[in-house]
């Protein structure tokens, strides 16, 4: 594991295991690194360096803020060690995705949401609910952490629609670029069982142009015409797969 993973570079590079996991499983709040293609993950470093990827806001979320500072002070040398480290783990599934018109209440923590210390149920509505199965596990930084994606019944199969044909034109079938397994191809990062919650971030994120890097600009076309719905639906059905 190279040192910037383990223990960052003070004063302003943090461990990327710290947020991200040591095994690069990442959570709700920013991404799963493990798999990705290094030149990928290089680029999307770049990007945050240059302004190029924000967050659709406002305001900006507290991690696109804290990546964007440590892209900036980040050397070369960093990067290539930490894209090099998490292209080569691979990528193990952690999300559970559950179809259904109640979820358990929940509360914020920080950055990502928790069941409710009060307990209770409420309707999902037009959401995802994406809670760790252990918040204390997950606070600690333990990547055994595992969770659960509540999505609105019938998201998985609309979204596999989407997905596989793309929907008499609303988009374009993600298979074409992402493969046929939706597990990547080459330098274009495999999307399966990835969590429904940062994909639907993402896919918003290039709709509004905040996302405005070198990939994003190919993926503009494709997200342009999907509707919320249509987001959650393709996120429901993605992080169903097993990466």
């Amino acid at each position: 594991m190279p040192d910037v993973v383990a223990h960052g570079r003070a004063p302003d590079v943090r461990a990327c295991g710290s947020c991200h996991r040591t095994e690069g499983t990442g959570g709700p709040e920013n991404a799963s690194l493990a798999g990705l293609p290094a030149a990928y993950i290089a680029q999307q470093m770049a990007d945050y360096k240059s302004g190029a990827r924000k967050f659709a806001g406002p305001p900006q979320r507290g991690p696109v803020l804290l990546m964007t500072a440590i892209a900036k002070a980040a050397s070369d040398a960093d990067i290539q060690a930490a894209a090099a480290y998490f292209s080569s783990l691979r990528p193990r599934s952690v999300v559970k995705v559950v179809e259904t018109d109640t979820v358990p209440a929940t509360q914020i923590a920080r950055v990502f949401y928790m069941l409710s210390k009060d307990g209770g149920t409420e309707s999902i509505g037009e959401r995802i609910i994406e809670v760790p199965d252990d918040a204390a596990q997950f606070e600690h930084r333990d990547t055994r952490s595992t969770f659960t994606a509540y999505v609105p019944k019938g998201s998985i199969a609309k979204g596999e629609a989407l997905a596989k044909t793309g929907g008499a034109g609303i988009t374009t079938p993600c298979t074409i670029c992402h493969g046929p397994d939706l597990r990547g191809v080459a330098s274009i990062p495999g999307i399966a069982g990835r969590s429904p919650s940062y994909l639907v971030r993402q896919i918003y994120d290039i709709q509004q142009h905040a996302r405005a890097g070198s990939a994003s600009a190919l993926m503009m076309p494709v997200v342009e015409k999907l509707s919320h719905d249509d987001m959650i639906s393709l996120a429901a059905y993605v992080s169903s797969l097993k990466p």
